[in-house]
């Protein structure tokens, strides 16, 4: 038995004619009849009486057709349900941020959803990269938004939508590096020793980072040697750096409310933002909506140094 042959039995019984509910259907008539006749042998008895050229339901035609319009109801709703998952409109999403992008995506998404798309049911989570790849695995999110540095390379994860963004040190304007000049500044830029005289904050940094730090500042500069203030949450760490001599390391972007620090020489970094999901597994349709907010929101904006020279 198939839809089509349900869809069949319904045209018939609301019309009462083979030729006008063939001629509905854009069928011929004997093409209709052995769908009928095939239906009727499948399931045993007889779904009409032939009554001249007018049918007529069975008592047994009367109890298929109620159940017919449930199931083609059904399958309606179902084609309907797959068409509105596919737009991002119905379903659930459950989305895991690192700190980078969560500071820069995860606000967007949420008034994304919130404004285009209340019919869907959106979950966030934030944690560090090791136990959202662990949640990812066990299917307790359907993909990831990180920093693709800090991933391990694994054949079961796959990663697209990457957008890199420049990281910087950050200090709140009017700090004392940037207004005063002291001797042992080298032209053009702050010296990493000088940096070292503060409070130094920022996320866990990936190995990449690391090994970037340490090829433009020395030893000193390792993170796990410098960094003396270290959170997830990027917003805290702003905020911290908003209201102390404290320096940040973090995306550009994620503090357009302090200063940058031109740094002798320029760190030279970037953040790769990428989205993560398990190889071979069918992603959540609704994911092209995380994708188009990724390519709009994760990008640098037109922040400017200060000129410190």
């Amino acid at each position: 038995m198939t839809l089509v042959q349900l869809k069949h039995l319904i045209a018939l019984a609301e019309n009462g004619s083979f030729s006008r509910s063939a001629e509905t259907l854009f069928l011929t008539q004997p093409a209709l009849s052995r769908s009928i006749r095939a239906l009727e042998d499948e399931l045993g008895q007889p779904l009409f009486d032939r009554i001249g050229r007018h049918s007529e339901l069975t008592p047994f035609g009367r109890e298929v057709l109620a159940r017919a319009r449930q199931v083609v109801l059904d399958a309606d709703d179902l084609l309907d349900s797959g068409r509105r998952m596919a737009a991002g409109e119905v379903g659930v999403l459950r989305i895991g941020m690192g700190s980078g992008p969560g500071v820069m995506l995860m606000t967007p998404l949420l008034m994304t959803v919130a404004e285009r798309h209340p019919g869907l049911h959106l979950e966030v989570s934030r944690a560090t990269t090791a136990l959202l790849v662990q949640a990812l695995r066990e299917r307790k999110l359907d993909a990831l938004v990180v920093d693709a540095r800090s991933l391990t390379p694994a054949p079961d994860l796959c990663i697209d939508t990457l957008l890199e963004m420049r990281g910087a040190f950050m200090c709140r304007p009017g700090h004392p590096l940037l207004v005063q000049s002291p001797p042992s500044r080298q032209a053009g830029g702050v010296s990493f020793a000088e940096v070292q005289r503060y409070p130094i904050a920022s996320t866990p940094l990936s190995d990449e980072v690391a090994r970037v730090l340490m090829e433009r500042y020395g030893p000193e500069a390792h993170p796990a040697r410098c960094v003396t203030l270290r959170c997830e949450e990027v917003p805290s760490l702003v905020a911290v750096a908003t209201h102390s001599d404290a320096v940040l390391i973090a995306i550009r972007a994620a503090g357009p409310g302090l200063v940058e620090l031109p740094m002798q020489p320029p760190l030279d970094t970037r953040a790769r933002f990428g989205l993560v999901t398990l190889a071979g597994r069918t992603p959540a349709p609704s994911l092209s909506v995380v994708r188009d907010l990724m390519r709009t929101t994760l990008q640098d904006t037109d922040i400017t140094q200060v000129n410190t020279a």
